[in-house]
């Protein structure tokens, strides 16, 4: 930290200080990152093998960047992580609006005062996280406000012609110099606009109200988009995207495992939420399988994607939604359990477009169906959905088969949304052979963390039509499938049957 005690253009020569571009600078401390085994992109995850590979060869590279994928898949993040490739401090011509390298200035202005004042010149230092500058490209975004416009005020007050450089005020892309210049959602910018961004990008000229300046502006640009078929609002021009030297796809995780770590690692608890609320194993799963239900399901449009924060705002709705339950029961510490999977129905509902078919269906419909399909789908994966013929056996053996004939004995569970532990418990252990099965087929289901298990089958079951699931205002109810039916003429209950 000792140079920052420099603060003349003298001392700075002095100290042996040598210019170099951003491009080098990223790509030199990037090099030394690599050498050191140094994680520059910490906490991406599922990207290892992928995208941040792509990044660093671009980076390497010295290019241009596009990053290309639907929303929700860490592009703003990943742009933001190049930051840290930059030296932690550079040095800035004092007073510059252009954040002027003291040993190479741009502004004719800029040099007319090292020539006036020398080695005396004053300098600052400015840190990294100052040299990143982010657009959120918008239809009204304008020529000057990226590149800047001649101001008249300014003209009058130096009593200098339009024509004269001073009286121009720059725009965002000049006040970046020196800097990572991000632009989002590059495809909603006009064309006229995009076009004003090529003599930057490759000749390092600016033009100004039909005034060329010749300024090799030295930034790394960083586009985002969506894929150009996503909506028709727009594309990036041919000529622009000719420009930018390397166009890398993202993803969503490949995996199940990798989108569960990043729900864990985003999902915003509070201290009493982590001390008091535990969330099983499979109700992870079960919440990280809706995401992946969605990204295949008919009625949402696969073209928009399903974001990563569909997983982290359920994951956040349905353990708020067992805190809430736990005050409310006067329990000390709450499991979470699969009931509190439907508390998850407006973080749902606000994260997915529909296609027509969907918006017919209706939003609420549409998020209860792709919660039961997530049980449908790891209720398969731990459980039989077929028994097995035992060696001589015409029939296959049944495995729930004594909970089906004690639910279509007639008896009838119910199980509201605000029972206790003990209740909860208590309820579940009333149906004969359903923990015999939670722990024969859920590795680890001992004790309280059977419950979860014991739920899943009964949800499960109702969603291979075994049994019949009715949701009422504050309580799942299950009961004999045929029973239920027959019983639903004479009822005015609304019943859902998987």
């Amino acid at each position: 930290m000792e140079h920052l005690a420099i603060r003349t253009l003298g001392a700075l020569k002095k100290s042996g200080y040598q210019p170099k571009s951003l491009k080098e600078e990223l790509r030199g401390n990037l090099l030394r990152a690599l050498q050191e085994k140094r994680e520059v992109f910490h906490g991406i995850l599922g990207y290892e093998h992928t995208v941040i590979p792509d990044l660093e060869r671009a980076i390497l590279s010295g290019h241009q960047i596009n990053l290309l994928g639907l929303r929700g898949q860490a592009k703003t993040r990943l742009a933001r992580m190049m930051t840290r490739l930059l030296d932690e401090w550079v040095p800035v011509l004092e007073g510059s609006e252009l954040n002027e390298d003291p040993m190479l200035p741009l502004l004719d202005e800029s040099r007319k005062r090292i020539e006036e004042h020398g080695d005396a010149t004053p300098i600052v230092w400015m840190h990294r996280n100052e040299r990143y500058v982010e657009k959120l490209a918008t239809p009204d975004v304008s020529v000057a406000d990226l590149i800047g416009d001649v101001d008249p005020i300014k003209a009058s007050n130096l009593k200098i012609p339009y024509s004269d450089p001073r009286a121009i005020h720059f725009g965002l892309v000049p006040r970046s110099h020196r800097c990572i210049f991000v632009i989002n959602e590059l495809p909603d910018l006009q064309p006229r606009i995009q076009v004003a961004l090529f003599n930057i990008l490759q000749e390092g000229d600016v033009q100004i109200r039909g005034f060329k300046l010749r300024m090799p502006l030295d930034i790394q640009f960083v586009f985002t988009a969506n894929p150009e078929d996503y909506t028709n609002r727009g594309s990036i021009v041919t000529p622009l995207k000719d420009r930018i030297g390397s166009q890398i796809l993202t993803h969503y995780p490949k995996n199940i495992e990798t989108s569960m770590a990043i729900t864990r690692q985003e999902a915003k608890l509070s201290q009493t939420q982590e001390a008091h609320v535990k969330v099983p194993e499979l109700l992870s799963l079960l919440m990280e399988s809706i995401a992946f239900q969605a990204r295949q399901s008919e009625f949402v449009d696969q073209k928009s994607g399903v974001s990563a924060r569909l997983s982290i705002s359920v994951f956040e709705n349905v353990v708020s939604a067992a805190e809430r339950r736990m005050c409310i029961a006067g329990d000390a510490n709450t499991t979470l359990r699969i009931i509190d999977l439907y508390a998850a129905i407006p973080a749902i509902n606000g994260k997915i477009e529909m296609v027509y078919e969907g918006e017919q269906e209706g939003p609420y419909n549409v998020a209860v169906s792709l919660i039961i399909q997530s049980i449908k789908s790891v209720f398969g994966t731990y459980c039989p959905l077929e028994g097995k013929s035992r060696k001589g056996d015409k029939k296959p053996l049944d495995p729930f088969r004594e909970v089906v004939r004690w639910f279509g004995d007639g008896a009838l569970l119910e199980l509201p949304y605000e029972l206790n532990e003990k209740e909860y418990s208590e309820k579940l252990e009333q149906v004969p052979g359903l923990r015999d099965l939670a722990e024969k087929y859920f590795p680890g289901a001992v004790g309280e963390k059977t419950l979860p298990a014991m739920e899943l089958i009964l949800h499960g079951l109702a969603s291979i039509s075994r049994l019949s699931r009715t949701q009422t205002d504050g309580s799942l109810q299950f009961a004999d499938l045929i029973g239920s039916m027959l019983g639903s003429r004479h009822s005015g209950d609304e019943s859902e049957n998987a």
